[in-house]
């Protein structure tokens, strides 16, 4: 549970970030930014999901920059639903994913259990 906490609070972090260097997207606080870390991983892990499976066949296509394309889309469509975050246009979403991407799996590594 810990672990989980801590990796929506470094997301946020995150998403504060990106709002920071990438024009166009703009979070209103923290308390913003934590709640589009939340909807963000929910949307990713349904909707996104669901459309990477769907869509796999060109994601291989691609070389996997379909799969940035849809990680754009799924942080658009998480603006919608998060007051005080916003994602103005698909420009700002394709440039805030790629980095959002990259910071998580920077995450994922710090907060990865050790091998035993």
């Amino acid at each position: 549970m810990a672990r989980l906490v801590a990796h929506w609070v470094l997301s946020a972090l995150c998403i504060l970030l990106v709002a920071r260097f990438v024009p166009g997207i703009v979070v209103r606080g923290f308390g913003a930014a934590l709640l589009a870390a939340v909807v963000i991983g929910f949307v990713n892990g349904t909707i996104g999901l669901l459309l990477k499976i769907l869509t796999f066949p060109l994601i291989v296509l691609t070389f996997g920059i379909f799969w940035i394309i849809i990680n754009a889309l799924m942080l658009k469509f998480a603006s919608f639903f998060v007051p005080g975050f916003y994602v103005q246009g698909f420009a700002p979403a394709f440039w805030g994913a790629i980095i959002l991407s990259l910071l998580n799996m920077a995450i994922r590594q710090v907060l990865r259990r050790p091998a035993v």
